[in-house]
This record gives structure tokens, C-alpha cells and sequence, in this order.
């Protein structure tokens, strides 16, 4: 029998966070893990009129290319990957890991080798989206590596991914509006501001919006949602950051990441685990070593850390900050095949101030 809220879980990512309409051309990609949510998307697409493509992903086949392929494999695009970007109108990532630590011994250089030639689909992935010609979902399926990762038994974390998706509640759609309207009043006082300053232990960033536009995250693009973001001024940012949780990628976990700013760029970055992985990663190229992302988490739902960046960004809040590529749609022009958040705690003595005036102090929005 099929778990009621795995089919309202479904019927919420398309017909809310995608807004599937009938013949648009829809790309399913989930683990086998995932199977039971991968079935009733499919279903859902279907039963809309829209033209569903799946894609079952393994991790074990991942590990082997990334391992033994040549450089040549590990750069080599393959032409149907680039025309499907540019055929598709929806797409819908189901994270389903069965080892999150997969990937944890594999050589950086190697990682930064695949992620830099495939830099340029993820360019336009996230151009055709912000054009309004591509709209897109990821989301998780609650695993037990996920699970374990959260320090929580499976069925303690399945609670907590629904309540984080709003699945606990009568009407998902309703509570995901009141996050919208929360987020549109933090966005009202923020899209009137120039300078913005993040203070907190062993941090003090200070970065411009000016000209940049707020997005809302209301569950439109990730799932579970709940965060405003923009891009700051590529040159702007100044001053130093320490973040508060590990920062994962790819697999790997970089523990006490410090970072120091000087006209935008990172001139000094150390980290107490995995100092070598962070160095290769911001070595990817040019763009790496430069913001693309400013945010602040909204999601009161997400009240704990919990190893993965789809839940831990949103945290109700906190503040993350990504080097790398930055997102079109809010006027951002840093460019590089890295993404990667990293999450900075201000529920304790952390502030920001907009224009030198505070208006968030210890995760709570003062206005």
C-alpha cells in the first residue's frame, strides 16, 4: 500500500513547486532508494498530461567512473546531456543516498577535474531557468544513511523531513504561502539596502546587494524550501567568516572552515579537517574563490544540523554564504563549476545590519 504522504509528497513537488502543465517534457531523476517517490511522480506526471522522462542513478556506478575514468572520460560532455537541458521544461532531483561518504577518498583533483568541465551544462541549467524556460525541484527521500548522518533512528528522521516539507500538516500548500509571506517582508525591508554586515564569532563580512534583486524560496525550486537569497557585488565582499557547522561537498566534510575576504575574492582559507579538499575546490577556477550567493535560512521547521546542505541552508535563522557560481535571476555574474554552501550560525550572538542600521539579531528578524 502506498504511504498516503509519499503520494502527497509527489502531487505537492509537481503541481506546487513545479506548476507541471500538460505536454511539458519533465526529467525524473532519483536513487533506488527513492523508488517509492520516483513511482508516484511518475504517476502524477502522467496523470497531468505531461511527458515524464526517468533516470535511476547508482552511486556504485558514480564511484567507479570517478575512480578509473581518464581524464578525457572525465571531461567529455556527452552531446544528448546537452540537448537535453535545452529540451526539457521541468526537472525533479530526488536525493536517495545510500553512503553519503561515498565519494570521501576520492583524489580533489579529480572531483574539480569533473565538476569544472561540467561547470558549463550547470551554466545553463540555471540560465534557462532564470529565462523562465526551465523550472526545477530537488528534494530528498529519507534514508538511513541520511538518517545516521542526522543522528536520528529512520523513523525519527522521516518525521523530521515531512515536518522540514510541511507534509505534516492538513494543507502543505497553505504553510508553504505563509513562508512566501514571511519571506516577502524580510525582502521588502532588504531590497531597499546597499550594504550589509554579518557579525558573529570569529566573523565580520561585510558585502553590497546594491542593484541586486531578492529571490523568495518558498518551495518553488528546492524541497523542503524556505531561505532569501541574492548575489552580492562580485568585488564587494571584505572581511572574514568562520562558519558554524561542517561544510560538505561532494561527499567530503570540511570541518572549522575560516575564509578571508579582500575585494571579493578568498586570500586566506583554512579549515581544521580537510584543509586540502577546500583548497582544491577554490582552486577550481577563477569564480571559485568569489561569492555567489548570499542567504538567510527561514525554515523554522529546520531547527537542527543535520549533514546535509538541502535541510542545514534553511535552517530558521542562519546565514549561508556560497563561493562559486551564483544564480542569473538575482543579477549575479560570478561564474565557475563550483557551487557550495556553507552555513553560518546567528542564533547566538550573531547580528546583521543593512546600511548600519540592525535589523536581525540572534536568528530573529527585528523588523
Amino acid at each position: 500500500m502506498t504511504d498516503p504522504k509519499i503520494k502527497l509528497f509527489a502531487r505537492v513537488l509537481l503541481r506546487y513547486c513545479l506548476k507541471l502543465k500538460s505536454k511539458q517534457m519533465i526529467r525524473l531523476v532519483s536513487g533506488m532508494q527513492a523508488l517509492p517517490l520516483l513511482k508516484e511522480l511518475y504517476a502524477e506526471a502522467l496523470a497531468i498530461g505531461a511527458y515524464p522522462l526517468v533516470k535511476i542513478g547508482a552511486e556504485d556506478i558514480e564511484e567507479i567512473f570517478l575512480r578509473n575514468a581518464s581524464k578525457d572520460q572525465l571531461t567529455f560532455i556527452p552531446p544528448m546531456e546537452s540537448l537535453e537541458i535545452e529540451k526539457i521544461d521541468a526537472y525533479v532531483g530526488v536525493r536517495a543516498s545510500t553512503n553519503t561518504r561515498f565519494l570521501t577518498s576520492l583524489d580533489p583533483h579529480r572531483m574539480a577535474t569533473f565538476r569544472k568541465a561540467h561547470g558549463k551544462l550547470m551554466k545553463r541549467f540555471f540560465q534557462r531557468a532564470a529565462e523562465g524556460k526551465l523550472r526545477w525541484v530537488a528534494t530528498l527521500y529519507p534514508t538511513s544513511a541520511y538518517a545516521q548522518d542526522a543522528g536520528m533512528s529512520l523513523d525519527e528522521y522521516e518525521k523530521f523531513v515531512y515536518r522540514a516539507c510541511m507534509l505534516d500538516k492538513k494543507d502543505p500548500v497553505a504553510e508553504w504561502h505563509k513562508v512566501s509571506a514571511y519571506n516577502k517582508r524580510l525582502i521588502n525591508y532588504l531590497k531597499t539596502k546597499n550594504i550589509i554586515r554579518i557579525v558573529a564569532p570569529d566573523t565580520d563580512l561585510s558585502f553590497s546587494v546594491k542593484g541586486r534583486k531578492w529571490i523568495n524560496c518558498d518551495g518553488s525550486s528546492n524541497f523542503p524550501d524556505g531561505e532569501v537569497f541574492t548575489g552580492p557585488v562580485e568585488n564587494s565582499v571584505n572581511g572574514r567568516i568562520r562558519y558554524s557547522f561542517p561544510a560538505i561537498y561532494g561527499g567530503r566534510e570540511v570541518e572549522d572552515i575560516r575564509l578571508e575576504f579582500k575585494d571579493g575574492k578568498v586570500i586566506k582559507a583554512t579549515a581544521a579537517r580537510g584543509n586540502d579538499f577546500l583548497e582544491a575546490m577554490l582552486n577550481m577556477d577563477r569564480g571559485a574563490r568569489y561569492v555567489g550567493e548570499v542567504a538567510l535560512g527561514t525554515n523554522f521547521g529546520i531547527d537542527r544540523f543535520t549533514r546535509n546542505i538541502l535541510f542545514d541552508e534553511k535552517i530558521g535563522g542562519t546565514f549561508h554564504m556560497a563561493v562559486g557560481e551564483g544564480y542569473p535571476e538575482c543579477g549575479s555574474k560570478n561564474s565557475s563549476a563550483l557551487h557550495w554552501d556553507m552555513v553560518c550560525d546567528l542564533r547566538r550572538n550573531g547580528a546583521m545590519y543593512a546600511d548600519g542600521q540592525l535589523f536581525f539579531k540572534n536568528g530573529k528578524f527585528l523588523k
